[in-house]
């Protein structure tokens, strides 16, 4: 099957930014599509979050330079959306709210703390077939003793959306391990149609957190809701896993870093140039300096110090064990 790519049609790109942290990351991604893959001939759409009765605060972009580098410089466009579901009390919903506001055609979404570092123009999606990332560990659900297990707990989420669930299953893992049952991070994921997707994803991770199943009463949903309906909503448009070549995006395509210090202590070191690379352009760094981690971490060199803590071919196993050394080290920053 020809996929769009491979076509020659165009796609576009959404990646969520908002006031703080995130607006900030949104122009680091907008800088490395535009350094890593300038034919790209989509749109790239900021997502925006508008004030609302579910925002104590304004969440808008607020910084004038900030908009300026995003529209501008970087060719984004600013695609305001309303939160009617879930806003500050979930701000992960942002991602599920956005989708609707988009213009009806292919999409690929990502996280704002992703760069992309090559040709994404070139990864043959096939946009029939949804998937998305599986750089996931075991985080949902948890299994309590005594409790229902793995198998118990998705079953009754996919009955609970008329979904069979024997065709969702890996059977090259065993019974009652994590990895045999679909399950994604929800970092990027693609389909043809946003409108269609991003309501389908609605109704089924608002269903889930207004009447869950009981298999699911001692499960926590914040903050894993949006990857306990994603792998329904895929299933459900007959997509799965790895319906693109492996190895690209959280690959050689695009790294989601989710943090700095975490890019400095584990990401590859060419992930580090690019980074640094951006911020040479004097029109990205005057602006994303005003933040304090690009400004202390990325400018300052305080991120080649984390990075002097790690051995990036032996790094710890876990996580928490890099988030502890380098907050030991008094570097850490978010």
């Amino acid at each position: 099957m020809q996929t769009d790519t491979q076509s020659g049609a165009d796609f576009n790109i959404v990646v969520v930014g908002q006031s703080g942290r995130l607006g900030y990351e949104a122009a680091l991604f907008a800088a490395s599509l535009r350094r890593s893959d300038p034919g790209f001939r989509g749109r790239l759409f900021v997502a925006e979050p508008q004030p609302g009765p579910l925002w104590p605060e304004d969440p808008r972009i607020s910084d004038p330079a900030l908009r300026h580098l995003l529209t501008e410089t970087l060719g984004a466009e600013i695609l305001p959306f309303p939160s009617r579901a879930f806003g500050a009390a979930y701000p992960y919903g942002n991602k599920i709210e956005a989708l609707t506001a988009l213009p009806d055609a292919p999409f690929v979404f990502f996280d704002s703390d992703t760069l992309i570092t090559g040709p994404l123009s070139q990864v043959p999606f096939d946009f029939d077939r949804p998937s998305a990332s599986l750089r996931r560990t075991g985080t949902w659900p948890e299994i309590e003793l005594y409790g229902p297990g793995y198998t118990q707990i998705w079953c009754a989420l996919y009955d609970r959306f008329g979904l069979d669930f024997d065709s969702s299953l890996d059977l090259s893992q065993p019974d009652e391990y994590w990895r045999r049952y679909l399950y994604f991070n929800a970092g990027w994921f693609f389909h043809r149609s946003p409108q269609t997707f991003g309501q389908r994803f609605l109704d089924y991770a608002t269903a889930i957190r207004d009447a869950p199943p009981a298999e699911l009463v001692c499960q926590s949903m914040d903050p894993w809701l949006d990857q306990i309906a994603l792998p329904l909503v895929i299933h459900s448009f007959g997509g799965g896993r790895q319906t693109i070549p492996d190895g690209l995006l959280d690959g050689e395509v695009s790294c989601h870093y989710r943090l700095l210090p975490l890019l400095y202590a584990r990401e590859p070191e060419a992930v580090v140039t690019l980074v640094e690379e951006l911020l040479q352009d004097n029109k990205i760094k005057k602006v994303l300096k005003a933040h304090e981690p690009m400004q202390r971490m990325i400018l300052q060199g305080r991120g080649r110090k984390v990075r002097a803590l790690f051995d990036q071919d032996d790094l710890p196993r876990r996580e928490e064990q890099i988030r502890r050394r380098i907050k030991r080290a008094k570097l850490w920053m978010r």
